[in-house]
């Protein structure tokens, strides 16, 4: 048996420790290990190591603290020095930007991603930084702006940035812009502008409107080939959807809207039939049908898929509600469901749906396996569980109760999950206590606003669930003071 003194990193050949290396943050380990020894300077110093860095790391997140500022102090004194000049792509944080990017010269940078920032503190850097100005004008033909801000008093200096990014990024051909607290204002700003971008052939943005989308394709980026677009809301289009000039160009497309359209034939439908070169397309969509019935293969293929003869990837999370006061429609099954996908050749296929009517109401949600989406949402007591290894985020809703053995099939089926709303208020009709207790292990944001005080019972109270890294609970006041009798109540868990 080996004892410690007879392990030795440096006893591994260069290939393993490499290996090991990569598997591992570079930044952590540059901090850790330069000018520890000769053979570890000439190992990570080395461009296949070095040419992507990631400053938002776990050890740069907490700004405020002491390993912070030293771990940060020590990369830009001592090692940056040794690097920059070899380094392809940066993700830099509100807090490491002008520490890293406004200090050294980096030659051979190409891609560049701002990440997590607020618009007031972003927006100095871009108007004084000169570095940054000659970077994006000169280098950079990757480019993310990731923003956190819900000011909406700076919407119009938003669209104003946008814009500005286009227009120096003359190499640009991939630009990812997306404010992940707010909705920009109107994109159709542009169609006052002349043309602002002819390389990009890549573009991932949130939008307000459908006519954002439609500006987005009426030409102006001459060379786009990959559109991922979040639309908050789809309602009716003023514009004319038979008039886009670059539709039909297109390779790649993503449409996710998470709130309900009562326009998918109007809009979305008309849009998607006019790609007919498209070879991916992903949609996240939630219907509303009045009159109607739930959306399956059949209408898939029919109305959008034979319109795409090029087409190789379909990657998709639908969700259908429909409300039917005035007409009798004997609604589908899921196994009718399931057979339409089977009729149309399509593979890994998963759905449910209401076989009946609740309050005239009934709701399907079909999607392509492996389920690709980090959000689940509409889960009702339909859902018969499978795993889904990706979700985070999962809002249920139904009118029907849910019961305390369907949170533990919920439990099991998303076993990543970190947000949950649920919105029900049916009480439960199984009271008595049950011996298993439902543990949601990464669970770190409940919103149990509309919900019924028995799903505020249902996860405070220790004897039901185990929530170990909740942060953030959002409820009624009211329901929190009767299920803790006044706050006195010792078995109440928050």
């Amino acid at each position: 048996m080996l004892t410690n003194n007879e392990i030795n990193i440096l006893d591994l050949p260069d290939e393993m420790l490499l290996y090991i290396l990569k598997k591992l943050n570079n930044i952590d380990i540059l901090y850790s290990l330069v000018d520890v020894n000769q053979r570890f300077d000439r190992l990570i110093l080395n461009s296949l190591y070095t040419h992507d860095l990631n400053f938002t790391t776990n050890s740069l997140m907490n700004y405020k603290s002491k390993e912070y500022n030293e771990v940060l102090d020590r990369i830009c004194k001592i090692i940056l020095p040794k690097i920059h000049h070899q380094i392809n792509k940066l993700t830099l944080g509100q807090f490491s930007l002008e520490h890293v990017l406004c200090t050294f010269n980096f030659p051979k940078l190409n891609s560049l991603s701002l990440v997590s920032f607020q618009f007031e503190a972003l927006l100095p850097y871009i108007v004084e930084c000169s570095i940054l100005y000659y970077l994006i004008r000169n280098q950079i033909m990757y480019l993310n702006l990731d923003i956190e801000s819900n000011n909406t008093n700076i919407l119009e200096l938003e669209l104003y940035v946008f814009r500005l990014m286009l227009e120096w990024g003359k190499h640009l051909i991939d630009f990812t812009f997306s404010n992940r607290l707010s909705v920009m204002t109107s994109y159709s700003f542009l169609s006052r502008r002349p043309c602002v971008s002819s390389n990009l052939t890549k573009l991932t943005i949130n939008v307000n409107t459908f006519d954002d989308c439609l500006c987005i394709l009426d030409g102006r980026f001459n060379r786009l080939l990959t559109l991922i677009i979040d639309i908050e809301k789809i309602s009716i289009s003023t514009s004319n959807i038979d008039n886009m000039k670059q539709i039909s160009k297109l390779k790649f497309f993503s449409l996710t809207s998470i709130k309900q359209t009562t326009f998918y034939d109007e809009q979305i439908v008309s849009l998607l039939r006019q790609m007919s070169n498209l070879e991916e397309l992903t949609l996240f969509l939630m219907i509303k049908r009045y009159d109607s019935t739930y959306i399956d293969g059949n209408q898939l293929y029919n109305q959008i898929l034979i319109h795409m003869p090029r087409l190789n990837k379909f990657t998709f999370s639908i969700n259908t509600l429909i409300c039917n006061r005035y007409v009798n429609i004997i609604l589908p099954s899921n196994d009718d469901i399931q057979r339409s996908f089977i009729e149309r050749n399509f593979q890994h296929v998963d759905s449910y749906a209401d076989d009946y009517l609740v309050n005239c109401e009934g709701r399907c949600h079909i999607y392509s396996l492996p389920y690709q989406f980090d959000k689940f949402h509409h889960l009702n007591n339909s859902f018969q569980g499978r795993i889904f290894e990706k979700v985070e985020w999962v809002i249920m809703t139904d009118t029907r109760p849910f019961e305390h053995e369907f949170f533990k099939n919920i439990s099991k089926s998303f076993p990543f999950l970190r947000q949950l709303s649920v919105i029900n208020d049916e009480q439960q009709k199984i009271k008595q206590h049950s011996s298993i207790l439902v543990i949601f292990p990464h669970l770190r944001s409940l919103n149990l606003t509309f919900a019924h005080i028995d799903y505020v019972e249902e996860f405070l109270l220790k004897k039901n669930t185990h929530l170990p890294c909740l942060l953030y609970l959002k409820m009624k006041y009211q329901s929190l003071v009767i299920i803790t009798n006044h706050f006195t109540n010792n078995a109440v868990e928050f």
